[in-house]
Order: structure tokens, then C-alpha cells, then sequence
């Protein structure tokens, strides 16, 4: 397409002010446009980052990658970044780049729907009209509760480890954590042996592969303030590593996998001496099955004096504690659930309605699909962040956002230059993709017999079946012959 002398104003809305967000904003930008707005329903910036606070909390992708590739931080202090800094580094970020001041703190959008060529967003302010719609809505945002019987009756202090209580002090407390999932590691991980009393009630145990959190020394922190070009030495290493070593383990079997799977197995067998112990903790599942999940002392801490782990299943819980399946009251002061997220919400409970009148949840109503995991047919200039099978499960999220950005600001440079009106992936091409989707799960480490959240309807992961350089490939050029183009 020839790109027209003038360029016409392209009113982009963007929901959601986390880490996606924040990347759309800055692609958009460095495009020279400036008219995008974001609604944020909470009152600051950080997303996932800003809501989890739970003692232990740290990211599982080395510090150096999961970092802007336009915005390396030399401030990291450990090899896998504490949540705080995280948050601070997304804070910085959007204070850097004059992002402020197009976010709408406490504006929660509870419908969009195409009518006459535009997005129609609703809040409790009015109605809004905009070009183009960019779901960053984020994956884990929307905590999911165990349907326990007395859940509501636990007399002491109860709360999701999204929505952590700092008000509850934790030392003289006896604590209880129901979920062992990689929240559920990291909090025993941080609590076991600083408390009262901790005890996991494990469903289903994980498999865990060491990653000491080694920190960053000054010097080197000093080093990379100083000459800024460093910073893409430890970005390319880092991405190397995760890209071309974890990236390929679980979609495929070879090295990687079969080192992945040693070092976890010996890495239970060796820190782990107490056989009856040893057994509780031994998934049943082969490793990267399900999340794979990377703790240096997890295993260290739930030996410690007064941790406890109880694979027994809950029966119900009352005022006084948790009752196991075979009577035994565990008396606790405090009650944390670990449980995860709903991992199918995408962009719920933002009901979005396209130019038909079909809604997302019913084009979604056998499992959510998408087109290269950016847009969806019969919602034109919708483009999602973090979309139906991206890549999270192979791959650190921040290149994924900044791919699917990229591919959200190529178009919308189209609508700019006027050579576009309007676009939407075509029906057959959307079929066609998922279907090539499917055909290559059976390849995936993730379809070998475990039960978790990666699993859709179908029983298929809703994940990405490829090397994340499969989805950089994809998502690199559109291809004009998928989508429905309509010209101005």
C-alpha cells in the first residue's frame, strides 16, 4: 500500500494501563501518534504487577529480558526480578515517556461495540467514540476461588494472594495456603520457617526447577548505568536463553526438553532427603506438563521446623480452620488462597460486540480463538494484546506485547495514511491458522496427561504449539490476503 502525503488523526483507545499497555502507548509514539487514550480502572499503572504484593513475589523470566527492548533497566537487582521493582520499572517507564496524561485512572469500560465504521466504548462517564479498539487486558487477572463448602465462615483472616491483606501480621501467625502452584511455591518459599506455623495444602505437586536468584552486584549495576550500550549484551543473552533453550523444551521433544526434565527430577531427589516427604512432593506428571515452575529454595523451606504439607483433599472449612478429607481439623489464624486465575477471562467482563451484532462470548462460545492471537473476524481495527494462544508459555511476555504492538501500529498506520478504512481477519483465515494450531499440539509436553490451567473446552492447551520465533515470523508482516480490507 503507498502511504498518502496527509495523514488523517486515528483515535485509538487502549484498555488497560499494565505491561502490554504501557508497550501499545510507547509503539504508538515512536510512530508519531499521539492520539490514543487509555482506560485503567484502578488508580495506578502496573497491571498484574500492581495488584500481586504477596510476600516472595518474583518473576520467572530473567530480570534483563523481561525488560522493554526499547527500555533496558540497569537497576535489576537480582537475576529474577522481585514484583516491587517490576512495578517501579513500569512506573518509571510511563513517567518517562509522558504516558500520564493519556491514562483514565478509574475508568472501567463495560462495553465496545463497532457501530458505523467506529468503537463505541462505554464507562460510567458516558460514551466515547474511537478508531481503533487494543485490548491489553492482561492473562492472570481475574482470581479464581475453590469451591470449598464453609469457605465464607473461616473466623480469622482470608484473602486471594492477589488481593494480600499487608494489614495481617505474619510471624506469630498459623498459616494456611491452599494452592502449590508457582504463587503457592513462592510464598512458602519466602514464609517457611519465618512464621508460627505454615501449612500447604497441596492438591497437585509441581514440578520445580532450580534457578538460584543470584543478585546483581553494584558494580555491575554501576557498569551498566554508566555505558548504556551494555544493556543489550545481557538482553540478547538472556533472550537467547529463553527463546532457543525454554522457548523450544515444551513444544518439542530433543535436548532441551530431556535437560529440563533431569534437572528437575535430580533437583527433587537431591534436596529432598526424607523419603515420605520427597513422595508427597513428586508430581505424577512429566516436567513443563504443566507451568513449569522455577524456585531456588522452595524445597529448603517446607523442611524447616513447623511447615507442613498435606496432600490429604479438603473437605470443607469452618470458622476454627480447614477440615481434611480424613477428619483432621488444622487450626489456623489465617487463610491464603493461592489458586490462581481465571486464565479464559482475556478481556471479561468488557462485553465487546462486533459490526454483526455477534458478541466476543459468543464467537468465543466453544473456547476463545483468534487470528495469530492479535484480532478477531467480524471486529474490524480490534487488535488484542495477549490474545487467544500467545505464547506465554514458552516465551517472556514483554517481546510477545511488543509483537503483537507492532502489529497493531502497522495497521493503524494504514488508517492514518487513509489507504484503509477498516480490517478484519477473514473467516477461512482464522480457521485455517487454529486448525494448523492444532495439528501441531500433539508435539507439546502439554498434552501428555496433566490436568491444568493451560487446558481449554477441547482439552487442548490454549497456548502457542511453536518456537516463540514462530510467532515473531508470524506477526513480522501481515498478510493483506487474510483480511477483509475495506478502503476509505
Amino acid at each position: 500500500m503507498i502511504a498518502m502525503t496527509h495523514k488523517r488523526s486515528v483515535r485509538v483507545a487502549i484498555i488497560g494501563a499494565g505491561m502490554s499497555g504501557i508497550c501499545m502507548a510507547v509503539k504508538l509514539q515512536d510512530a508519531g501518534i499521539d492520539s490514543f487514550t487509555i482506560f485503567e480502572k484502578a488508580d495506578d499503572v502496573g497491571g498484574t504487577w500492581r495488584d500481586n504484593t504477596y510476600p516472595g513475589l518474583t518473576c520467572d523470566i530473567p530480570s534483563r529480558y523481561y525488560s522493554y527492548s526499547f527500555r533496558p533497566n540497569p537497576n535489576w537487582t537480582h537475576l529474577l526480578p522481585p514484583g516491587p521493582e517490576i512495578r517501579a520499572y513500569f512506573q518509571q517507564v510511563a513517567h518517562e515517556r509522558g504516558i500520564r496524561p493519556h491514562i483514565r485512572f478509574g475508568a472501567d469500560v463495560s462495553r465496545a461495540e463497532y457501530h458505523d465504521g467506529t468503537w463505541r466504548l462505554t464507562t460510567a462517564a458516558g460514551e466515547e467514540t474511537f478508531d481503533v479498539l487494543i485490548t491489553a487486558t492482561g492473562v492472570l487477572r481475574v482470581p479464581r476461588y475453590p469451591d470449598i463448602t464453609g469457605r465464607e465462615t473461616f473466623a480469622g483472616a482470608a484473602f486471594h494472594s492477589s488481593r494480600w491483606d499487608h494489614s495481617v501480621t505474619l510471624p506469630d501467625k498459623r498459616i494456611g495456603v491452599i494452592g502449590s502452584g508457582s504463587t503457592g511455591v513462592q510464598i512458602v518459599a519466602e514464609l517457611g520457617g519465618n512464621v508460627r506455623q505454615l501449612k500447604l495444602f497441596q492438591r497437585t505437586a509441581q514440578w520445580i526447577c532450580p534457578m538460584p536468584n543470584l543478585r546483581y552486584s553494584l558494580l555491575t549495576r554501576t557498569a551498566l548505568r554508566r555505558w548504556p550500550k551494555l544493556n543489550g549484551l545481557p538482553y540478547r543473552f538472556w533472550g537467547w536463553y529463553v527463546r532457543y533453550f525454554f522457548g523450544k523444551a515444551p513444544i518439542r521433544p530433543g535436548l532441551q526438553r530431556a535437560v529440563v526434565t533431569f534437572l528437575s527430577r535430580w533437583n527433587l531427589r537431591l534436596s529432598v532427603r526424607d523419603k515420605q516427604l520427597r513422595a508427597k512432593l513428586t508430581p505424577k506428571d512429566l516436567p513443563m506438563c504443566k507451568r513449569l515452575i522455577f524456585a531456588g529454595h522452595f524445597y529448603r523451606s517446607v523442611q524447616q521446623p513447623g511447615v507442613e504439607v498435606i496432600t490429604d483433599a479438603i473437605d470443607h472449612i469452618e470458622p476454627r480452620g480447614v477440615v481434611t478429607a480424613d477428619g483432621t481439623l488444622h487450626e489456623l489464624d489465617v487463610l491464603v488462597y493461592a489458586t490462581g486465575f481465571d486464565a479464559r477471562a482475556y478481556v471479561r467482563p468488557l462485553e465487546v460486540i462486533g459490526e454483526t451484532g455477534l458478541t466476543l462470548d459468543e464467537a468465543w462460545a466453544d473456547g476463545p480463538v483468534a487470528y495469530r492471537s492479535v484480532a478477531v473476524p467480524g471486529f474490524p481495527n480490534l487488535f488484542m494484546l495477549m490474545g487467544p494462544h500467545s505464547p506465554i508459555g514458552n516465551q517472556s511476555l514483554i517481546p510477545v506485547a511488543e509483537d503483537q504492538a507492532d502489529y497493531a501500529t502497522w495497521w493503524i498506520n494504514q488508517l492514518r495514511d487513509g489507504v484503509v478504512h477498516a480490517a478484519a481477519p477473514t473467516e477461512a483465515a482464522t480457521k485455517e491458522y487454529n486448525e494448523s494450531m492444532k495439528a501441531a499440539m500433539p508435539q507439546t509436553i502439554w498434552v501428555t496427561g496433566c490436568s491444568s490451567w493451560y487446558l481449554g473446552k477441547d482439552g487442548l492447551p490454549e497456548l502457542f504449539p511453536w518456537t516463540p520465533e514462530t510467532h515473531h515470523e508470524l506477526l513480522r508482516q501481515p498478510e493483506l490476503a487474510h483480511f477483509d480490507v475495506r478502503t476509505a
